[in-house]
């Protein structure tokens, strides 16, 4: 069974839906953000850039366990294993992984901070809120764009919707209106609708905070002097 590291974060929402979509049996292990647990020895042992989702895959390679960091090269790594939501026709291949890195070079990061300098900033720095909204914007734009004439991002449904969709559907944290989007609204309605989808976003959803409000101590360990000196 996999052990999968995770916290109901969206890059952790990537991983619990593709397994599920897999149906694959996987072990979560909670790795508490907020208290620091992603600093832990053991965790840096697998994810040494400290950021969750990570695995332990027991198949492995060479009949040894595989751990793996990086949740776009993980979502790679099982869905070549298990031939499924990426094609095997080099065409199709290289459109679906232009999208998926299309998401970890850019939404990921783009909307992180956007989301960060919106909600969680203990300052209002507007020349920040109106770089990354702005940012955002143009990637909803791009998504929005290419969703207009097909269902999903690259042929069938793969990898790079399951890439992108954890993100986009948090637009009301990010300063966006669905209304701007009809065809991206349209389309993270198809995602949701997914039963696979429904229970990748169900794992451990208790522990999602409804506001962003920390303690001092876990403002250091997720933003501040704690974060940069504990790896």
């Amino acid at each position: 069974m996999i052990d999968l590291y995770y916290w109901p974060t969206p890059n952790g929402w990537k991983l619990t839906i593709l397994f599920e979509e897999l149906g694959l049996p996987y072990n979560v292990i909670p790795v508490d953000i907020n208290k620091g647990e992603q600093f832990e020895p053991d965790f840096l042992a697998i994810a040494p850039n400290n950021r969750m989702p990570a695995v332990v895959d027991p198949e492995g390679a060479d009949g040894k366990p595989l751990s793996l960091f990086e949740s776009g090269a993980i979502m790679l790594h099982y869905a070549e294993k298990h031939g499924r939501f990426i094609p095997a026709d080099e065409r199709g291949r290289a459109e679906v992984l232009q999208w998926l890195f299309f998401q970890m070079g850019n939404v990921g990061p783009m909307l992180g901070q956007c989301h960060h300098f919106r909600n969680y900033a203990p300052e209002q720095l507007p020349y920040a809120v109106e770089r990354y909204t702005n940012e955002a914007s143009r990637l909803y734009r791009v998504v929005n764009k290419r969703l207009a004439d097909r269902d999903w991002i690259a042929g069938d449904y793969s990898i790079a919707d399951m890439a992108i969709f954890p993100w986009m559907r948090l637009w009301y944290n990010q300063g966006q209106e669905l209304e701007d989007y009809p065809h991206l609204g349209a389309w993270l309605e198809r995602n949701k609708e997914r039963p696979a989808v429904r229970r990748g976003l169900d794992v451990m959803a208790d522990q999602i905070r409804k506001k962003p409000e920390f303690t001092e101590e876990e403002r250091s360990i997720m933003f501040g002097a704690k974060q940069f000196a504990a790896r």
